[in-house]
């Protein structure tokens, strides 16, 4: 117990401050009614991501480079955490964090497959760096040289000693016979949550814990989100379903992955896990409008218990995971409303998206 105090008695201070930094409800609702995109980024420079906006003029200020901006933060915060971390939950906060490295390699993948012909190289990565999340120090690909290399074959190539060299070189094969990189993309999904998990499992006492609360709960977001939108969207049969998604959770077990895999019903698999959501049925009837709304709610269930780390006993991993969560929802709902000031768009088709108005804090 002693040990745990002392480990995380200073990270637990500093994250704390920083948590003080993320914008309250009311402030995300202020930002909300700016008028348009410039007002939008005049009002965020007054908060604490101004020092991130600082260096741009007016005329430079396009929608990218403000949510490129917002991750910078995101990404400076994460490599602070890491930092401090003690030594035996470090390894769980890197892999939390390689999820964005995760979603840079399937964009940089994708741009590869999409270039055309006539660009030149350096104006395609100039193209493609733009969109990346802005891992830093702690990147283990070579993405300027995948993206120069010209096809997917030659780019996976690279990726030789890489944390993704195992998953990647199964799912080529797939991916040769195919041209197609979704295989590529589940390979990538499933082996990283897979590391995840069992980065969280490898914890003791208080930090497994509060860890299998907070990262099952992202878990089983993603884990049913992808079942049921496989199951609606692409058709695939039972054992492709089993396949894609993952045997393990916090609140959703296997069992209900194979409900839904085999063809019970939808509305009441997710009712029996998440009693506390309502109308799933006309949620799943409407599946493009209605199934982007269920993932608002399972992902409020994840805030909701991210929030519910900073009760009680402090001195437990829980916390700094807690924190970089709601850090990256946050930056979610700013991209929602840099999206839609910047495209006009009407303020009750965006409102709803926001998560962090509609959570008790």
């Amino acid at each position: 117990m002693f040990g745990g105090v002392a480990g995380y008695a200073a990270i637990s201070t500093r994250v704390r401050a920083m948590y003080s930094d993320l914008l309250s409800p009311q402030e995300m609702i202020r930002l909300s009614e700016s008028a348009d995109f410039l007002a939008l980024v005049t009002a965020l420079k007054a908060t604490p991501y101004g020092k991130y906006l600082a260096g741009f003029k007016d005329n430079e200020l396009t929608p990218r480079r403000v949510v490129h901006a917002l991750k910078k933060r995101l990404s400076d915060s994460y490599y602070s955490v890491v930092q401090q971390a003690p030594e035996q939950s470090r390894p769980l906060v890197k892999q939390l964090y390689r999820y964005f490295e995760v979603g840079n390699l399937k964009a940089v993948l994708r741009s590869i497959q999409t270039v055309s012909a006539w660009n030149p190289e350096v104006q395609t990565w100039d193209r493609v760096r733009e969109i990346l999340f802005p891992f830093g120090s702690f990147t283990t690909i070579p993405a300027q040289a995948m993206v120069e290399s010209g096809n997917v074959s030659s780019a996976v190539e690279l990726l030789k000693g890489s944390p993704y060299e195992a998953p990647m070189s199964f799912a080529m094969k797939r991916f040769s016979a195919e041209q197609n990189l979704f295989p590529i993309e589940v390979a990538l999904d499933l082996d990283y949550w897979r590391a995840l998990w069992s980065a969280t499992k490898r914890l003791s006492g208080k930090d497994q814990e509060v860890g299998v609360k907070i990262i099952g709960s992202l878990l089983d977001m993603n884990n049913l989100m992808w079942v049921i939108r496989y199951k609606v969207y692409h058709k695939l049969s039972e054992e492709e379903l089993i396949n894609y998604t993952l045997p393990f959770g916090y609140r959703v077990k296997d069992t209900d992955i194979r409900a839904i895999a085999s063809g019970a019903d939808i509305a009441s698999v997710v009712s029996r896990i998440y009693p506390g959501i309502a109308d799933i049925n006309a949620l799943l009837e409407h599946p493009q409008s209605g199934l982007p709304k269920l993932e608002q709610q399972l992902k409020r269930q994840v805030i909701k218990t991210c929030l519910a780390a900073f009760l009680g006993n402090p001195f437990h991993i829980g916390i700094p995971l807690a924190y970089l969560l709601l850090f990256d929802f946050e930056v979610q709902d700013l991209i929602v409303l840099i999206e839609a000031k910047s495209s006009n768009m009407a303020d009750e088709d965006y409102r709803p998206l926001l998560l962090k108005t509609s959570v008790v804090q």
